[in-house]
């Protein structure tokens, strides 16, 4: 069987698994809607809970930013382990114990506040939404490649899959769908990554291949690399070009804003005990650590082949992938000196992402309309391929590439699922049920839920089919404002209570509305201004949700020291939050 009928196949088979959980796991009332009725073993929660944060950016932008950006990839390896560590051990249990299973149900009540809680239900939408646009953007690459469909098509397609097992499971559903989903993409990450390092190290571990020496005794992989980009006017892949305080900023952005994820957190609460909670982290960081350590040697071994295969060959002679990729929109090749030959040197191809034109030129080559920079580079890759298209660089059995499609699609899809019922529940539960009809029956409950789901499903798929960035990117900019919103008022409600509800209101809404427009300004205002000289001290528009938390806590102390304290029941209560005994199962009420 050729790519195509494997990809239908494989794909086919994990969509049927996945609607059959569904159907399987309906769920019947608001707390099985909700927290899958809080009875998912640790064990399975640790495997959904590594499915729902490990998403297209995790499995098919991680790798190809590293891939591109050599060194200064790490920051995403570094902030998104570091960031679960910081939930799981700082966060996940106090929450657990709280018995509130939503961050703005936590809010409304530790700040005995509906204006807060409002606030609240804002930042999780804002932030979801913006989180959400990336994952439809990586179902939408996946399938235009595999299915051989255009992008926005391959949007709608996904939008259809997660809409039914959202929409009809809610969280019991959307549970058992990522046990599923993360057994498939961890198969699906590691198959090719054992294969590439197999073949270019000899070695089955790709942990260990990373740094091995090449099977054809020509020195160690990370040299040759060096050596490589060192030829074609890159920096070594070794090397880091970014400014130090960027670096720091960007992770810790990362690290703070993966720990005030709601759809992440809403995790720990549908586990029975704060216990159970505490063992599905560590589960969940074993599972996630399978795919994170393996990430470095997949983007490696991607660079170095996609360097040895398409550099200086003629494009007459590349490879049916190469061909197949342009297709897609994500390749691009222009002929500047009119030489028939590949020349991938440091520089960009295209002023933009290329436009292609109706037509063919001399070798057969996709015709390009838009602007070209006038360096020697002639060749545009789009950065979230690259795990993609690494077993076809590689030229592995077809299963493997189609394997590769079915995982990358269960990354975005699980992800997916996730942020749309954090949205449903702001809506139906945080919102409608909390603030404007508190005699909400429990059905109907239920069914605004679905509502609110199917809404955000479709303006998902807007923001994938018009996306602000990279998939990566555009997650990590969901991170700095989970980073700037959410974590100092999560914190601080935990840990300080002479913490009241006028700094927690004060805090967050300054962070998020910093972190929002400095992000706007700079992607979508004004672009062009977008470089290191024109930056607030030099931190990028990815790193400034650490600023944006920074300005919170102090706005938030600030505001909290020249306001009341809050009331001595609700200063117990932030006490009784660290004993470690007597906590209540997850309420709703």
């Amino acid at each position: 069987m050729d790519v195509q009928a494997w990809t239908y196949l494989i794909v086919g088979l994990t969509f049927a698994l996945y609607i059959g959980i569904a159907i399987w796991a309906k769920a019947g009332s608001t707390k099985e809607f909700y927290v899958a009725g809080a009875g998912v073993p640790p064990l399975a929660n640790g495997m959904a809970t590594a499915a729902d944060w490990m998403s297209a950016a995790s499995f098919i932008s991680m790798a190809g930013l590293i891939s591109f950006m050599g060194y200064d990839g790490s920051i995403y390896l570094m902030g998104w382990t570091g960031g679960y560590v910081l939930l799981a051990l700082l966060l996940a249990p106090y929450l657990r114990k709280f018995g509130k299973f939503t961050v703005p149900d936590f809010v409304g009540d530790r700040y005995y506040s509906n204006t807060a809680r409002t606030v609240a239900v804002i930042c999780a939408i804002f932030v979801s939404f913006t989180y959400v646009a990336g994952q439809m953007r990586g179902v939408g690459v996946v399938f235009s490649r595999f299915l051989e469909v255009p992008i926005n098509i391959g949007i709608l397609i996904g939008m259809g899959i997660v809409f039914f097992y959202a929409v009809l499971g809610g969280m019991k559903g959307i549970t058992y769908t990522q046990v599923a989903q993360y057994c498939v993409l961890i198969f699906a990450y590691m198959v090719p990554a054992i294969f590439i390092s197999m073949l270019i190290a000899g070695t089955p571990l790709p942990q260990q291949g990373f740094g091995s020496m090449l099977t054809d005794g020509s020195g160690y992989l990370l040299d040759k690399l060096d050596g490589l980009h060192q030829e074609l006017g890159f920096t070594a892949y070794t090397d880091g070009s970014k400014p130090m305080i960027d670096v720091f900023f960007i992770t810790f952005a990362l690290m703070v804003g993966t720990a005030g994820l709601p759809h992440v957190i809403v995790r720990f609460f549908t586990v029975p005990k704060v216990r159970d909670a505490r063992i599905s982290a560590g589960w969940a960081l074993l599972f996630i650590a399978l795919l994170y350590t393996t990430a470095p040697a997949v983007a490696a071994f991607a660079r170095f082949n996609l360097i040895n295969t398409v550099s200086n060959t003629q494009y007459a002679e590349l490879p049916s992938w190469f061909k197949t990729w342009e297709g897609t929109g994500l390749i691009a090749w222009v002929d500047k000196n009119d030489d028939g030959a590949i020349q991938y040197v440091n520089g960009k191809a295209f002023a933009g992402k290329p436009v292609f034109a109706e037509g063919e030129g001399a070798e057969g080559q996709r015709l390009i309309s838009n602007e070209l920079t006038d360096n020697g580079n002639e060749l545009y890759i789009d950065r979230d391929i690259m795990v993609l298209a690494n077993p076809e660089i590689a030229n592995l059995p077809a299963w493997v590439i189609a394997l590769i499609a079915a995982g990358g699609l269960a990354a975005a899809l699980s992800t997916a699922a996730g942020l749309l019922l954090v949205i449903s529940t702001s809506v139906a539960h945080d919102l409608i049920k909390k603030q404007i009809n508190p005699d909400l029956d429990e059905k109907l409950e239920v069914m605004i839920a679905r509502i609110a789901v199917a809404f955000a499903v479709v303006i998902a798929g807007y923001f994938g089919i018009n996306p602000p960035g990279f998939v990566a990117q555009v997650v990590a900019f969901a991170f700095g404002l989970a980073a700037s919103s959410f974590f100092p008022v999560i914190i601080l409600g935990i840990f300080y209570k002479r913490m009241n509800k006028e700094g927690a209101i004060a805090g967050m809404l300054t962070g998020i509305i910093f972190t929002a427009a400095y992000i706007i300004y700079f992607k979508f205002i004004n672009p062009a201004a977008n470089t290191s000289e024109n930056w607030f001290l030099g931190i990028s528009p990815e790193g400034i949700g650490t600023v944006g938390m920074i300005i919170n806590f102090t706005v938030s102390f600030i505001v909290a020291k020249i306001t009341p304290a809050p009331p001595e029941d609700i200063q117990e209560l932030v006490d009784s939050l660290r004993y470690p005994k007597g906590a209540g199962e997850a309420s709703m009420h």
